[in-house]
């Protein structure tokens, strides 16, 4: 017995400091963290209560306050998205456990912060697969700056994001679909309530997300349901692209009650109430065979209209804006791209048939001489860039402070795979997670110089989050975009270029405006694919 008394003893002495509880009263109940080094950490806090049974395809509902301490030590599980049908860069190292019940956000706060600054992190996964609980997402490197991180879960897929006459003809406003943006709204409405108890000011809120996640920024930056809910924004690879409306065709795509219309009749539900009654996994594998593309949908209310007209009019919230894209987007997305065709003399013939008057242009800037490299710039462009320059612009012409970025930077096992600065590659760095990337990512070498830019990256991150001027230590000045239209170019390390992305905006908005015109959905079908009917602009 003395003896394992003495072992009890040992054991305690060492036992490790994350194993530290830490308990916050906040007004939607008791919880109970854990702590690591000067960082209290939070995990699975619910924000609404499951979507699941009758609440399926509802807005979400608040949830009353908890009784007792509520355990916050473990992640909340993914929402339910389709099941995996091959590894890719993007694979996780374990697979995610999905629930229908998953609003949950998880929290990293500085030990006895007050009314330190707050980012919420909006993961991305084209509205149909991804989670908080990704490794890359871990909030320690940003906290330990000063800032509190919350990252949450949305609903994902066919269960997030898709409308039907039967679910528009349940609300009282005719609306259906959104049903994820209305779960970002309600998670940034708990914070409102809740982040002070945890050291935040909910006055300082900044929406950050890559991908997905950048799309449904500029969602939030639209929506009136979010305005006042955060004061600054990071759009990392976002993309501006056609929206669907809700009740109407619309630049040649469906409406989004008929795409819920197609899912139903895939699976052979003749009803709302059939839909329901489908077990969660079977109906999100089902509408993604049947081809159901997950879309936010101009409806009037929460997504009042298309997202260029929001912005053109001046109509999206006046916040200060970081935005940019990674020099490789498309290496790892050739699906986004169209296939090459046999040489470079068909492929200038086909984009002089297609772009008429603005082939010239387009050449010079997607030359047929690397018409391989072109294919997949012109794509990245469309989608990414265009979209990043245009935020910039469009806030600064409101007066607020935008900042650009373009990240190019590559190291050996990346550049090796053919995978040089691809789409989110730039996410261990600002995030400070360079050695949890997943089984399929070029492994990051640990030099000073991986170490040195990651340091800059969650330095700029932090600072613009903090203050709304992206700062770093030993790190050139950040000058906003519109002092010479200047781009912070991650490369080796960072530095500030003037007109670093030329005449990439200006050919693109003139494409998206005839587009619009004309009627014709934009930034997909470009280069190759392009319309002829689009190819001379308006005059």
């Amino acid at each position: 017995m003395k003896r394992f008394a003495t072992l009890l003893a040992l054991a305690g002495l060492f036992a490790s400091p994350a194993a530290a509880q830490v308990v916050v009263d906040a007004p939607a109940g008791q919880v109970s963290g854990t702590t690591s080094g000067a960082t209290r950490i939070f995990k699975g806090i619910p924000y609404a209560l499951p979507p699941i049974g009758e609440r399926r395809w509802k807005a979400p509902a608040p949830m009353p306050r908890w009784q007792g301490v509520r355990a916050a030590t473990g992640f909340g599980p993914a929402c339910i998205q389709p099941t995996p049908k091959a590894a890719s860069v993007y694979s996780p190292t374990v697979p995610l456990p999905t629930s229908e019940d998953c609003l949950s956000l998880n929290i990293w706060s500085p030990r006895n912060a007050s009314k330190a600054p707050v980012l919420v992190w909006i993961h991305g996964g084209a509205l149909l697969t991804g989670s908080s609980r990704e490794d890359l997402y871990d909030g320690r490197r940003l906290a330990e700056r000063g800032i509190v991180v919350v990252s949450i879960n949305y609903r994902l897929g066919a269960l997030g994001w898709m409308a039907h006459p039967g679910l528009s003809a349940e609300n009282p406003k005719g609306l259906s679909g959104n049903y994820g943006l209305l779960d970002q709204v309600a998670a940034l409405k708990w914070v409102r309530d809740n982040v002070a108890a945890f050291g935040g000011d909910p006055g300082n809120v900044t929406i950050a997300g890559e991908s997905a996640g950048a799309l449904s920024v500029t969602y939030l930056m639209t929506a009136p349901p979010a305005r006042g809910l955060f004061h600054r924004a990071i759009a990392q690879s976002a993309y501006m692209v056609t929206t669907p409306e809700l009740k109407r065709t619309a630049y040649g795509l469906p409406s989004g009650e008929a795409a819920g219309q197609g899912v139903a009749a895939a699976l052979k539900t003749p009803d709302v109430a059939a839909l329901r009654s489908l077990d969660a996994q079977r109906l999100t594998d089902g509408a993604a065979a049947a081809g159901f593309q997950p879309w936010g949908l101009v409806d009037g209310a929460i997504l009042p209209e298309q997202l260029v007209d929001a912005f053109d009019a001046g109509r999206q919230a006046r916040v200060p804006v970081l935005a940019g894209f990674n020099q490789g987007e498309i290496r790892s997305l050739r699906i986004l791209a169209p296939p090459a065709p046999a040489d470079a003399a068909s492929y200038e013939a086909a984009i002089r048939a297609r772009y008429g008057d603005l082939s010239a242009a387009f050449l010079q800037l997607y030359p047929a001489a690397t018409y391989r490299e072109s294919i997949l710039a012109t794509t990245r462009d469309a989608l990414y860039g265009w979209t990043s320059e245009r935020l910039a612009r469009r806030q600064a012409e409101r007066g607020q402070a935008s900042y650009l970025y373009l990240f190019d930077h590559g190291y050996p096992a990346m550049d090796e795979a053919g995978l040089h600065a691809f789409h989110a590659s730039e996410l261990p760095y600002m995030f400070g997670t360079l050695d949890r990337t997943g089984p399929l990512w070029p492994r990051i070498p640990d030099t000073r110089r991986e170490v040195a830019l990651s340091d800059a990256m969650v330095g700029y991150w932090a600072s613009f989050a903090a203050t709304g001027v992206p700062t770093a230590r030993g790190a050139p000045p950040w000058p906003r975009f519109r002092d010479a239209r200047t781009v912070m170019h991650f490369e080796k390390g960072p530095s500030a270029v003037p007109n670093l992305l030329g005449a990439m905006f200006d050919l693109n908005e003139t494409v998206v405006r005839q587009r619009r015109a004309d009627g014709v959905a934009w930034n997909w079908n470009v280069g190759l694919a392009a319309p002829v009917c689009c190819a001379t602009p308006t005059r």
